[in-house]
């Protein structure tokens, strides 16, 4: 069945019927500042301005005013969408919902002062504090790459311009020239996204440049939804993908980007485009804050609260919580969690028990989509896995095409779910 909008609205009603808001506990509206627009900071903001019906002030700091989601952005290297399909802007959030949108950089947090520092200058204030920051790369994670060089060899995890220049890259590629991949460690953002990436790739190129060949270098022995790509590249991409795991030096890998040369335990490739998708780590706002440990931001299950401090919260691919991957759908399902927790706690208003859910959705081939997900409660130790489910190998062709407009339904209902 296909996942349509009102669908996807609808799994949240249990933790998200908006209720009348009880009178606020000061004269002064509290005041909620969440930082990052994304899947989980947009959609925690505008279920707190929406289900607190005005009593809470909320406001969203997101340097971008055109949000471009990682999700679907393979499918725009893969020339099934164009980038404005996968770009979104604010100004809903701000008209319909009152959302004080503010477009600039979080440089700096003070716990103590419960204050948020701006790099245009400005001092913002809270009660409680959201961060959903994304990630960042862990330095020094490939040898030879660092983000200055991310215009030779780019990463493309945070979508937009990135994204733009990789498809750009891809389709100047010599004939029968080479496309390689770096593929990050675990854990990392969409545990799938490599490899639907590859697919997408593969497919472009099986269009314009049928003779290429892409070369992935991958550090981890297994990945996510390994049986069912596999089985795609062979259907569909024969002898054009290649990958080298750890049991053949995918994890000695180093590269020289002014040379375009990958250098794979002692063997040097030339290469004409190089994808290199570093180690990951939590957006640097929340290292700055304290309340990481490691690369990660520990959260109680229960709330997504920070570990460090409870007026604190983290969203999405930045939060150590658990089971759950790091991806659009799980950043979505913990921020309507902690918009409850939140409104619960500034407003005395009724707090649901936490349920979370996630599917991750792949692209192989025209209509060949597959998928993986599962539910989740929380535990005094973490956000634990109770059930799943995943696409089986040598699925017929029909499936396949529903899975995929699935898949569609999904992201007209999220982006709806987070923008308004």
């Amino acid at each position: 069945m296909k996942l349509n909008r009102r669908l996807f609205l609808g799994t949240g009603a249990a933790l998200t019927a908006t209720l009348s808001a009880p009178a606020v506990f000061a004269q002064s509206k509290p005041r909620v500042v969440v930082i990052g627009g994304g899947a989980g900071g947009a959609t925690a903001a505008r279920y707190i301005a929406k289900d607190s019906d005005g009593a809470i002030d909320v406001t969203l700091v997101e340097p971008s005013r055109t949000y471009f989601t990682c999700f679907f952005s393979n499918l725009y290297l893969g020339g099934f969408k164009d980038l404005s399909d996968i770009g979104h802007t604010y100004g809903k959030l701000a008209s319909d919902y009152g959302i004080n949108v503010v477009h600039d950089w979080a440089v700096d947090v003070d716990r103590d002062a419960r204050t948020v520092m701006l790099a245009g200058g400005a001092t913002l204030s809270y009660d409680k504090l959201i961060l959903s920051p994304g990630i960042d790369f862990v330095d020094g994670a490939v040898p030879g790459w660092d983000v200055t060089a991310q215009n030779a060899m780019p990463h493309a995890y945070k979508a937009g311009s990135q994204s733009e220049l990789l498809r750009a890259q891809i389709e100047a590629m010599p004939e029968g020239g080479t496309f390689a991949m770096i593929a990050p460690p675990n854990p990392f953002r969409c545990p799938p996204g490599p490899y639907e990436r590859v697919s997408m790739v593969a497919h472009k190129l099986k269009q314009i440049n049928p003779t290429a060949k892409i070369l992935v270098i991958d550090p981890k022995a297994k990945f996510s939804k390994q049986g069912l790509f596999e089985e795609g590249w062979t259907k569909h991409y024969s002898g054009m993908i290649e990958r080298i795991g750890p049991d053949f030096g995918g994890d000695n890998v180093s590269v020289d980007p002014a040379a375009m040369t990958v250098d794979i335990d002692g063997s040097v490739e030339s290469v004409d485009v190089c994808n290199v998708i570093p180690a990951m780590k939590a957006g640097r706002i929340a290292e700055i804050a304290g309340v990481t440990e490691g690369n990660w931001a520990p959260v109680n299950a229960a709330d997504m609260s920070s570990k460090a401090d409870p007026d604190v919260y983290v969203l999405g691919d930045a939060s150590a919580q658990g089971d759950m991957p790091k991806s659009g759908f799980s950043a979505n399902s913990q921020a309507k969690v902690c918009a409850n927790a939140v409104r619960g706690a500034l407003t005395g208003s009724k707090v649901f028990p936490a349920r979370f859910s996630n599917t991750c959705w792949s692209l192989i081939h025209t209509d060949d989509g597959v998928k993986v997900g599962a539910t989740y409660e929380a535990t005094p130790e973490k956000i634990a896995k109770v059930d799943g489910f995943i696409s089986q190998t040598g699925e017929d062709s029909a499936l396949r095409k529903a899975t995929y407009e699935e898949s569609e339904g999904w992201y007209a209902g999220i982006t709806a779910d987070m923008f308004g």
